[in-house]
C-alpha cells in the first residue's frame, strides 16, 4: 500500500505512517485503560485492531526505511502523539466509576442534599477534624458526572477537601438517575 506512495512522495508516506501510528497507539492506550478498569471484552476488541494497524505500519516502515529514513521519524513521532491522543479521548469518553470522599466543615448536609437532588446516592458521616467537627461525604459515581458534583460542592464550600479514587469492581450499581431524561439528555451528559 505505502510502497507506491513512497516512490511518489516520501512526505505523504511519512504523513500516513504518522497518522496510522497515532491510531495504533491511541488504541493501545485505550486498551490498557480498559484492562485496568476490568473491561476485558473491550480490551480484546481494541487489542485486535491495535495489532492489525501496527502490523501494517511496521511492515511498510521496515520495507521503506532505507529509501526514506524519515519514515522512522514519522513512526516515532506518531507513537508520541498517539499517547497524548489516547489519553485525551479516554478523558473525553470518561469510562468507569470513581469514589469521591468530601470533607467539609461548613456545608456537609447542604452538599449531600444538592447531590442527592441530582439523583446521586451519598453517604454522610460526622467526624472530628483538626479544627473541629466535619462532615465526610462518600459517593461512588460515574466519571462523566464527577465534575458536576464537585462543582456543586465547591460552590457551597470552596474550602472543602476531596479525594478521588478509581473503582476496579462493584458488587452492584448504585448510581442515581439524572434529572433530565429522554433523548435530549443523552447529548447533555458529560
Amino acid at each position: 500500500m505505502l510502497e507506491d506512495l513512497m516512490t511518489n512522495s516520501a512526505a505523504l508516506a511519512a504523513a500516513i505512517v504518522f497518522g496510522l501510528r497515532i491510531v495504533d497507539v491511541t488504541l493501545g492506550t485505550m486498551r490498557t485503560i480498559s484492562l485496568v478498569q476490568g473491561r476485558t471484552a473491550l480490551a480484546m476488541v481494541l487489542g485486535f485492531f491495535e495489532v492489525l494497524v501496527w502490523i501494517v505500519v511496521i511492515s511498510e516502515v521496515m520495507a521503506g526505511v532505507k529509501e526514506s529514513p524519515f519514515l522512522a521519524v514519522a513512526y516515532a513521532a506518531g507513537f508520541a502523539a498517539g499517547n497524548g491522543v489516547g489519553i485525551l479521548i479516554e478523558r473525553w469518553i470518561a469510562l468507569g466509576v470513581q469514589v469521591v470522599r468530601i470533607i467539609t466543615a461548613r456545608a456537609g448536609m447542604e452538599i449531600a442534599d444538592r447531590i442527592r437532588g441530582d439523583g446521586q446516592p451519598v453517604t454522610t458521616f460526622e467526624g472530628q477534624g483538626r479544627d473541629g467537627p466535619v462532615t465526610l461525604l462518600y459517593l461512588t459515581c460515574p466519571r462523566k458526572r464527577l465534575k458536576g458534583f464537585l462543582k456543586e460542592a465547591l460552590e457551597l464550600d470552596p474550602d472543602l477537601f476531596y479525594v478521588i479514587e478509581p473503582v476496579s469492581g462493584l458488587n452492584r450499581r448504585i448510581f442515581g438517575i439524572p434529572r433530565s431524561t429522554g433523548w435530549r439528555a443523552v447529548g447533555k451528559r458529560k
